[in-house]
């Protein structure tokens, strides 16, 4: 569930875009970020100047500067100055988004024209049903032993399955075009079975160079 209370009339025509590979927020989750390059600290001026404080999370297609045109709107939950001229900022996900145009501001930032429809659900409450946590939860014990990833797993079955899923698809390696996907899948049951088959992949690549080591 989405603890900003956001509508659809709220949300801007225009975002200003941050661009960056494999950083992944989505509705509901929070994301830290260090800003040091000095059209986004522009960028985060600007953005906090304005009622919304809403900045647009982007992942870059390829080198050339081409973005995917599905993103993720974020609050500035949390500002903070560094003292040798960074930004340490947290952003809370509101809603996804799909690009429509875009144009370079005279503050040496991308700003985008935004379309909200598409993902228009994500600012109602979220069903957290998903049709198997158990295979979920096994899955990524799995996946957290070959990673040597330690968790809490006594906090874990105690959370919900869309805090759960968030925290997965924000810290696991996975690659860009597999955190793009998660990003646009189509609610949480969708999310869980690509977030399954995703580490299942992990899993069986990991075995599959065991297995040619031996």
């Amino acid at each position: 569930m989405n603890p900003l209370t956001f509508d659809l009339r709220d949300l801007p025509p225009t975002l200003p875009l941050f661009p960056l590979p494999s950083a992944l927020l989505l509705p509901g989750s929070q994301l830290p970020l260090n800003i040091f390059e000095p059209r986004y600290l522009a960028m985060i001026e600007d953005a906090l100047q304005t009622p919304e404080r809403i900045i647009g999370m982007v992942q870059p297609l390829n080198d050339d500067g081409t973005l995917f045109d599905v993103g993720c709107a974020g609050r500035i939950s949390y500002f903070q100055e560094s003292g040798d001229g960074r930004y340490m900022i947290a952003l809370t996900g509101i809603c996804r988004f799909t690009l429509q145009a875009e144009q370079l501001t005279d503050r040496g930032y991308r700003r985008a024209t935004i379309d909200w429809g598409r993902f228009a659900d994500d600012l109602k409450s979220s069903d957290d049903r998903i049709a198997d946590r158990d295979k979920l939860l096994d899955v990524m014990k799995k996946y957290f032993s070959v990673m040597s990833f330690e968790a809490d797993w006594t906090q874990i079955e105690q959370s919900g399955n869309e805090q759960i899923m968030n925290t997965l698809a924000a810290v696991c390696p996975f690659d860009v075009a597999e955190k793009q996907a998660l990003l646009e899948a189509q609610g949480l049951a969708k999310r869980a079975d690509l977030l399954i088959a995703i580490m299942e992949m992990a899993l069986h690549e990991e075995e599959s160079g065991n297995d040619a080591r031996h």
